[in-house]
């Protein structure tokens, strides 16, 4: 089985943080790293170093998404928050959902929150490929 990750920061993230979210939440959806075909985000992100930086280092294609494209897909959780900031209810889980062409009945991890010790939070979620 192939999966997307989804993935959602605060700017200025560590790759640590990122690499420290993707982990956990693979280890929850029972996965690890050789399932992930890419990772995929908003376009807000295309210059957050840490993401491109955890992408080239496990070479895998990284997706970027307008938040209007995003907005149009269904999720779990949409948060208020996000919307007022990013312009789509859902960066994470609308990102792997957009990037596996899928909806959320194959999501197999939702927003899966971590904190790190750099302070900073990441979103994390899994969508299996069809």
């Amino acid at each position: 089985m192939k999966v997307m990750i989804g993935i959602g920061c605060d700017r200025g993230v560590s790759l640590q943080t990122l690499q420290e979210a993707l982990t956990q939440a693979l280890r929850q959806g029972g996965l690890d790293a050789a399932a992930v075909a890419g990772l995929a985000s908003i376009d807000k992100k295309n210059d957050e170093h840490a993401l491109l930086q955890l992408a080239e280092e496990n070479a895998w294609p990284l997706h970027f998404y307008p938040a209007e494209a995003l907005a149009q897909i269904p999720v779990p959780n949409p948060s208020p928050v996000v919307q007022k900031y990013m312009g789509t209810p859902a960066v994470a889980e609308a990102a792997a959902l957009k990037a596996a062409n899928t909806d959320m009945h194959h999501l197999l991890v939702e927003k899966y929150k971590y904190l790190g010790a750099d302070g900073k939070n990441a979103t994390v979620s899994i969508a299996r490929m069809k």
